[in-house]
């Protein structure tokens, strides 16, 4: 009796840590999580995808991540696939960044499975959400983005800042604006720069009415269209250049590599990061790279996914969750790399 027992004893012992063991597995695995972003292989959505599968960690769920080739309209029935994939391969919750328009029938089919929807970055088009709206089928809960016309305000204080005693100095100083292009983003990113640099320029009386802003705006980057609008504002007689993304960077910085002394005196400013960016800031010689807004793609991933968790967890979820934008230049840029806030690649 004394052995039969022990070995019962034993039993339950073993039995106990098994489940104790399986139940550890499973609060690992609370279920999947699918993001769909605008891209996957740029550092920008590597970096995003680092913070969201950090996320996913410290909660227990799953994390899946796609998205398209490019950002392009020709891409954007592929990303409507990864989207339907997603919801028909029993996702708790979707992350989403669309390209374009189309996503209704597919955002209604997550409202009747009560899939909550986080919308990130740039999120879903308006025209979307206005469809979703009006057929009382929005699954929306949240909206994770860095504010692109705050951030872009930031470069406008920094730069401004460092032109005020050219400007003053000046009868005529013309400040260039790049947009990279005509989508909501480009836009507030532009406008967000124009509105704060006027502002602070005009209430100071060494520059107001001393300076004037010229602005091209490129639907993309083919054919060297930033090459021809940095040109254009070299014509017109730019000092100084605010670009509203990593895009515009990249080719600005090879035309001017590839133009000799053309630009020497133009100062520049630029918006995002990439190794290009970061390479151009730690120049010593050419044209000046003064510095740069980044945005935090590293928590943009991981908040996007984390209000994910709260609304299946039935935890209170943000409504929209504003990502701050972080100044860096040659004095900050690696303890910025280090930190995830500037990304290489």
């Amino acid at each position: 009796m004394k052995k039969l027992i022990a070995l019962l004893t034993v039993f339950v012992l073993a039995t106990a840590m098994l489940v104790g063991c399986g139940g550890g597995s499973n609060d690992a695995d609370k279920g999947t999580i699918a993001v769909v972003a605008k891209g996957e292989s740029h550092a920008f959505w590597q970096s995003v995808k680092a913070g969201a599968e950090a996320a996913g960690e410290k909660y227990g769920y799953n994390i899946t991540f796609r998205g398209p080739a490019s950002e392009s309209a020709k891409d954007l029935p592929s990303q409507m696939e990864m989207v339907q994939t997603a919801l028909s391969s029993g996702a708790k919750a979707l992350v989403l960044g669309t390209i374009g328009e189309g996503f209704v029938d597919m955002l209604s089919q997550a409202y009747d499975a009560k899939i909550p929807v986080v919308q990130f970055d740039s999120g879903i088009w308006a025209k979307d959400i206005e469809a979703l709206d009006a057929a009382g089928k929005n699954p929306i809960l949240s909206s994770v983005a860095t504010s692109n016309y705050l951030a872009a305000q930031i470069d406008a204080e920094k730069f401004y800042e460092a032109l005020k005693a050219d400007i003053a100095a000046a009868d005529k100083f013309v400040v260039g604006v790049i947009q990279h292009d005509e989508t909501q983003t480009g836009i507030d990113r532009a406008q967000g720069f124009i509105d704060k640099f006027k502002e602070l320029a005009d209430a100071d009386a060494t520059t107001k009415g001393k300076y004037v802003i010229e602005k091209e705006v490129k639907p993309g980057d083919a054919d060297n269209a930033y090459k021809a609008a940095l040109e254009a504002l070299s014509e017109k007689g730019a000092a100084a250049i605010f670009m509203t993304n990593e895009g515009v960077v990249k080719q600005v910085y090879d035309a001017i590599a590839a133009a000799g002394t053309k630009y020497d005196a133009i100062k520049f400013c630029g918006y995002d990061a990439g190794s290009k960016q970061i390479e151009w800031m730690k120049a010593t010689s050419g044209p000046k790279l003064v510095g740069a807004v980044a945005q935090d793609s590293f928590q943009i991933g991981y908040q996007a996914v984390e209000q994910a968790v709260f609304a299946l967890e039935g935890k209170e979820v943000s409504k929209k969750v504003d990502i701050s934008g972080a100044w860096w230049d040659a004095t900050n840029v690696d303890d910025m790399i280090a930190k995830n806030l500037v990304y290489e690649g």
